[in-house]
């Protein structure tokens, strides 16, 4: 049986020590990437976009592909994320907006007890060459 599946893109920011920048909604406990769902006529890209725009305040004037990934959802139990998974320069400071709560720059050497998503977790970090299996 096929389990409830969002297709979603999210962008990964990085600043000068190589912490990822991370956000949590509101109403939840995970960390994970600025992102979310793609609208209808949206590409991945111009979504990654308009969400680091939203939840932190960002204006992106590009993204570059790091991969695609399917991962258990961090806040829906029993569903997956269709991830299409940009980077991008960090073009200012961010600021939590919308249905963020809280940021958190994550050091992906220790991230402490930062819980993160999985997707963030098992599959963006090692993608990046950052390790696996981490928090």
């Amino acid at each position: 049986m096929s389990r409830p599946t969002f297709v979603v893109a999210a962008v990964c920011l990085r600043d000068d020590a190589g912490r990822v920048l991370t956000v949590r909604k509101r109403g939840t406990r995970s960390f994970m990437l600025p992102g979310g769902k793609i609208e209808p006529g949206e590409t991945p890209s111009e979504a990654g976009v308009r969400e680091v725009r939203e939840e932190v305040g960002l204006d992106l004037t590009g993204v570059v592909l790091l991969g695609h990934f399917v991962a258990d959802a961090a806040n829906e139990p029993g569903h997956l994320v269709d991830s299409t998974v940009f980077t991008a320069d960090l073009p200012g400071v961010p600021a939590a907006a919308g249905e963020i709560a809280e940021l958190r720059w994550v050091d992906p050497a220790d991230v402490g007890d930062v819980r993160l998503a999985p997707l963030l977790r098992d599959h963006v970090l090692p993608a990046l060459g950052l390790g696996s299996g981490l928090g």
